[in-house]
């Protein structure tokens, strides 16, 4: 097995709402705001390549909305996810799987893109199996107000209509074992319902791709939860539990939106879970 980090993109994002009941005074230690109060996010991705098996878990935000909808975000950066790809000597074709942490636009975005004559959408990943989980796509396709302008009909109903789409098995707690993706899995329910986080086995140690569960480094204390979660309580005991367990085994953090610090490792102190050591990808991979 081999892991690629690939880096779809850059952006901004307001940073009191990444940071919702936290004041700026406080998380602004570890992520500073320019002067719009906008904070540095990453759409790192992860593929795998694992036999005749090129996984890729996120994709970004694509890039078929218009000026106005990317203008809200202050993209920055160079990145993409098919110029990331190409880093390593992939071709979106050859992406085997792509699995989705969940369908909000900046992760998902980048699996779906405009036709050749730009009529309609198409799957980015033509020979790919698109992954989601059942609870979670008919949250995601039947939305509720406080999340419909995060889940886009065009980035999702694709995926179904082009017959590639699956869907994971669910667990009877937290942790799916060995899914089909060959992988276990920590669902939470906090930030969105039935979010997938990947717990890959690497040489010995454990990746965990933390998508919105722990969007930064900077939200290691248990009270520092986005404004965006639609069950910020249900967040407060995952992150719970979560942390302790990668504390207490030593699992390697892969930062989904981190643009500084890609992965961590964590320890306990008498203040809870706090960061431990930093690593880039080249270091680990």
């Amino acid at each position: 097995m081999k892991l690629y980090p690939i880096n779809a993109g850059n952006f901004k994002l307001d940073g009191g709402a990444m940071f919702g009941v936290v004041p700026k005074s406080l998380w602004h230690r570890t992520n500073p705001a320019d002067a719009n109060n906008m904070i540095d996010i990453a759409a790192r991705c992860l593929l795998i390549e694992d036999g005749n098996r090129l996984i890729l878990i996120d994709t970004g935000m694509g890039n078929k909305q218009d000026d106005k909808f990317f203008g809200y975000y202050y993209l920055w950066g160079n990145d993409s996810l098919e110029k990331s790809l190409a880093n390593y000597g992939f071709h979106p074709n050859d992406i085997t799987d792509v699995f989705m942490t969940h369908l909000h636009f900046d992760h998902c975005g980048g699996g779906i893109q405009w036709n050749s004559n730009r009529t309609g959408y198409e799957p980015a990943f033509k020979n790919a199996t698109f992954w989601s989980n059942e609870n979670h796509w008919k949250w995601a396709t039947k939305p509720n107000k406080r999340e419909k302008a995060s889940f886009l009909k065009e980035n999702i109903l694709p995926m179904e209509e082009s017959g590639q789409l699956k869907f994971t098995s669910l667990p009877d707690e937290d942790i799916l074992k060995q899914s089909e993706l060959g992988f276990d899995i920590f669902f939470a329910n906090g930030h969105t319902e039935k979010q997938m986080i990947p717990m890959i086995s690497y040489k010995g140690n454990t990746i965990c791709f933390m998508a919105d569960l722990l969007p930064t480094a900077g939200h290691l204390p248990i009270p520092f939860v986005m404004g965006y979660d639609t069950r910020p309580l249900l967040t407060l005991n995952e992150k719970e539990r979560f942390l302790n367990l990668a504390a207490d085994q030593n699992f390697y953090l892969f930062l989904e939106h981190d643009a500084h610090n890609p992965i961590i490792t964590v320890k306990h102190t008498e203040k809870g879970v706090r960061l431990n050591e930093i690593f880039t990808p080249e270091q680990l991979f």
